[in-house]
């Protein structure tokens, strides 16, 4: 099984945007396509409460044909247009949907961060986590966030094995961002948030591409889109990640970034996985 993850950072303008960067964007979810993963989950969705429009339907039923979507946008008290997370699957597949509430402050469990397909024998699942924001304003909040989030999980795989992924909005060691020295106490690098991922982990849970590749520096998933050298000369952090349940550390094959060229931001994440 193949499984790719991607925060595109607006799915509508990534489909339907006139911009250079627009383009990069499709260009992206083309090499997806060629990839025919058999899941797909997006986050940053950026959509209404309603979901795709007809064209955004139309737009993803060129890229991806036999596949089902299933979507989660912000909805009220949570912002409009804000967050949110989809996943594309292929239509042989027929995974029950759910769209879990974590207890999380208010408004996060609004903000659409948190999707999972249930299959027979395991659990796929998807999030969004709350970036905790300019001078650390959300950092409270994302303690619990983190807190609830690892207790979700550990239901889901007293249950099930898990696969999750997402934009975790955390480098979690050193090696995971080029410049851990002078980020320590920003927003993704501070000792709470690298704690809540270090509890989820020691939760049952492995960080594949750490399991399979090592300590190999230099590769990381987001680059600054507002510092126009960040790609360029690879200033990037390492905050998507797939992590598998454990027991499932045995059977994940593969656990790569996908390349995508000049553009900034975030390149999607892909398992490989023999289930």
């Amino acid at each position: 099984m193949r499984l790719i993850s991607w925060n595109i950072d607006s799915l509508n303008a990534a489909l339907t945007g006139t911009s250079a960067r627009a383009e990069m964007s499709r260009a992206v979810l083309a090499q997806i396509a060629q990839k025919k993963p058999d899941i797909l989950a997006i986050q940053e969705t950026k959509l209404r409460q309603e979901g795709p429009t007809r064209k955004h339907s139309q737009i993803l039923e060129q890229y991806f044909p036999e596949y089902e979507f299933a979507f989660r946008s912000s909805e009220e008290p949570a912002k409009k247009g804000y967050a949110g997370t989809m996943f594309l699957y292929q239509k042989s597949l027929q995974p029950k949907v759910s769209y879990p509430t974590i207890g999380a402050p208010e408004p996060m469990d609004f903000e659409g961060r948190i999707l999972t397909l249930e299959f027979n024998d395991f659990y796929v699942t998807q999030v969004y986590t709350p970036n905790s924001g300019s001078q650390l304003k959300r950092l409270g909040d994302r303690q619990i966030w983190d807190q609830k989030y690892c207790q979700y999980l550990k239901e889901l795989d007293q249950k099930k094995p898990v696969l999750i992924s997402g934009d975790f909005n955390v480098a979690h060691q050193e090696i995971d961002l080029a410049h851990p020295k002078t980020n320590h106490h920003s927003a993704g690098f501070t000792d709470e948030e690298r704690l809540g991922f270090t509890n989820l982990l020691a939760a049952g849970f492995s960080d594949t591409f750490r399991k399979l590749n090592g300590s190999v520096p230099n590769v990381y998933t987001w680059w600054a889109q507002r510092v126009k050298t960040s790609k360029v000369n690879n200033s990037g952090w390492r905050i998507d990640y797939w992590l598998a349940s454990d027991r499932l550390l045995p059977q994940v094959k593969e656990s790569s970034m996908l390349d995508t060229g000049d553009r900034q931001d975030h390149t999607p994440i892909e398992l490989v996985v023999d289930l």
